[in-house]
């Protein structure tokens, strides 16, 4: 019978059924210090040890500094930012979980230094006590966040308990337009779907568009699957994924290598297979996206206006827009390129991998930002991704355009560390996430992608690429 790579890669985990529910095996479980610390301490007063500690990787991530990093945990100015990082320290060397410390160079964002490092491979079960999970799903591989308390049970049984979804293909044909990148392709899905359109679904993105994309081009689009309500993106395994994944410190070789191509290849979904939603869309409608609310879905293409309640398809829809535009200070029917910004930020688990900083780049090259941005970061997603930027003087455009060139971590992504907005300002960001507060109390985010957001640098205010 003709089955969905969801289906697949769920069958081929399922350890027992009950009723709606199964029982699947976690092939790697990555950790981090915000969602561990409990779950660690749960293992400690139940007396447990992990199933099989190799099955973990944990990584500081959240709550790392992007600056002043020689003094390590120790220099951290923030008493709880600290603790976190010294507790899931302790707690890896307690249990004996592999740790990629905060002073290693492979460190970074959890999202990026996983497939960077070879951890998750096509046809794993992937989870995580972090939304972004999703992300891994690119490879070709069951991905997707969880709570605490089920951090604490994966570490426990190597198991977990899921209900199953149903499926759903997000297919884009056609020629990406010229500056529009996999970042744009998330936000116009989103914006066409809503960030309910894929509750209770597993997405997987398919056609001519996404097999053009490079693997971190897919990363960036899986990442923001959950963006769109589904806990889980993915898509195909093809040869870029197999040449991408080909070599990493922890991916397999010799007949082993060998023999996981083999089974690697079956994982896509078979002609014919049956998918409980389908949409299409044509890749020349997308246009550079940025969003005006304080929600994923309220977007719009950069050329286009902030929109005006009057509008809205209903009463629902009326309101949740009036409310967006009270809290970030926008009045409907302004034009996006008239809105001034304070602040960039290029980095997150969605856009810090070097084709994001190359975008970028080449974008700032010979360039330099507006006298009104008061700051503008990027922040690499590794500290491998950072040395190999630096090779390739990537870090000199950006310093010579008047960037910071930081140390790699969640920055500027959500306020739990140094990087963050203050009251009243607006930024351009490559995050995934532009909820109020996101980026620190009473500020106001606007998700673009890297060219957008370089672009804006320049002009001051949000611009296409000139």
């Amino acid at each position: 019978m003709a089955q969905t790579l969801y289906d697949k890669l769920m069958d081929a985990h399922v350890i027992r059924e009950n009723g709606s529910m199964m029982l699947i095996y976690i092939d790697r479980q990555l950790i981090h210090e915000v969602t561990s610390p409990q779950a660690f301490e749960g293992l400690a007063i139940a007396g447990r040890k992990p199933w099989r500690t190799s099955a973990n990787l944990a990584v500081p991530d959240h709550n790392v500094p992007t600056t002043n990093r020689s003094s390590g945990v120790s220099g951290i100015s923030d008493a709880i930012s600290k603790l976190q990082i010294e507790t899931l320290d302790k707690n890896c060397e307690t249990f004996g979980i592999d740790e990629i410390s905060m002073n290693d160079i492979r460190q970074g964002i959890v999202h990026v230094i996983a497939p960077e490092q070879g951890a998750t491979l096509p046809g794993m079960s992937i989870v995580c006590g972090d939304s972004h999970t999703s992300t891994h799903g690119a490879l070709g591989m069951l991905a997707f966040g969880i709570g605490t308390s089920e951090v604490e049970h994966v570490l426990a049984t190597g198991c977990l308990w899921q209900s199953k979804s149903k499926n759903f293909n997000i297919e884009v044909n056609g020629k990406l337009n010229k500056h529009v990148s996999a970042k744009d392709i998330a936000l116009y899905v989103i914006g066409q779907i809503g960030t309910a359109g894929g509750t209770g679904y597993a997405i997987e993105f398919s056609g001519y568009t996404i097999q053009n994309l490079s693997i971190e081009g897919r990363m960036t689009l899986c990442n923001m699957a959950i963006e769109a309500g589904a806990r889980v993106g993915m898509v195909a395994v093809d040869d870029k994924t197999i040449d991408y994944v080909k070599g990493r410190p922890l991916a397999p070789s010799g007949v082993k290598w060998n023999k996981a191509i083999e089974y690697w290849r079956t994982l896509h979904s078979d002609k014919g297979a049956h998918f409980d939603k389908i949409v299409h869309f044509d890749a020349q409608d997308i246009k550079s996206q940025v969003t005006w609310g304080t929600s994923p879905e309220m977007v719009v293409a950069i050329d286009g206006y902030v929109p005006n309640p009057a509008n809205a398809k209903n009463q629902t829809e009326k309101v949740s827009w009036e409310n967006a535009l009270n809290y970030i200070q926008l009045t409907s029917d302004t034009k996006i390129s008239d809105i001034k910004i304070d602040k960039i930020f290029i980095g997150s688990c969605t856009n810090s991998r070097i084709e994001d900083l190359r975008i970028a780049a080449s974008v700032l090259e010979d360039k330099k930002m507006a006298s009104n941005i008061k700051l503008a970061l990027v922040v690499p997603g590794s500290g491998l991704i950072r040395k190999q930027a630096e090779e390739e003087g990537l870090d000199k455009i950006f310093i010579n355009a008047g960037f910071e060139w930081r140390e790699a971590g969640c920055s500027m992504c959500l306020a739990m560390n140094a990087d963050k907005l203050e009251v009243g300002e607006r930024c351009a960001s490559t995050s995934n996430r532009n909820f109020e507060g996101r980026q620190g109390q009473g500020s106001f985010t606007h998700l673009v992608s890297p060219a957008i957001a370089a672009a804006s640098a320049i002009a001051g205010h949000f611009s296409e690429i000139e």
